[in-house]
């Protein structure tokens, strides 16, 4: 029992450490933490994605959304356009400047993770996942329970 515990303490902690080391090596940009992760995450929608959409691919209520994106707009790295079907409804655009500077992210996290990864065997990566599922996957029931 006492592993399990300190398996979770250590996730927990890897995962802080990550995201924290992330966040330092990106502040040059000018970007916080709940920035950059929206610029990847609109990176990666296709089709592009409605506010709504974009909160919950997030893990982020709308009102929190909506006050990143407003900085990110007055940033000119997204814009707004209107949905041809739903006038009220706003799809969420990166911009050309977004682009360049989602490039310069992905650089430093693939650098980062580079370190990370150092001397850690693809076996033990491929091994690490397959628990991380099966954990996943007993929330899931728990979830649904």
């Amino acid at each position: 029992m006492y592993e399990q515990h300190r398996f979770g303490m250590q996730l927990t902690h890897l995962s802080r450490a990550w995201r924290a080391e992330l966040d330092r090596r990106l502040v040059e940009l000018g970007l916080s933490q709940a920035r950059w992760l929206v610029l990847l995450h609109l990176a990666r929608d296709k089709p592009l994605p409605t506010q709504g959409e974009l909160a919950c691919s997030v893990g982020v209520e709308n009102p929190t959304l909506a006050r990143l994106l407003d900085a990110l707009e007055a940033q000119q790295l997204i814009e707004r356009q209107p949905d041809l079907n739903d006038r009220r409804v706003k799809k969420i655009a990166l911009t050309h400047a977004a682009r360049d500077l989602i490039e310069k992210i992905e650089t430093i996290a693939t650098t980062l993770r580079t370190e990370i990864f150092a001397g850690v065997s693809e076996d033990d990566i491929q091994q690490c996942q397959k628990i991380q599922a099966h954990m996943l996957a007993n929330l899931e029931k728990i979830y649904e329970a």
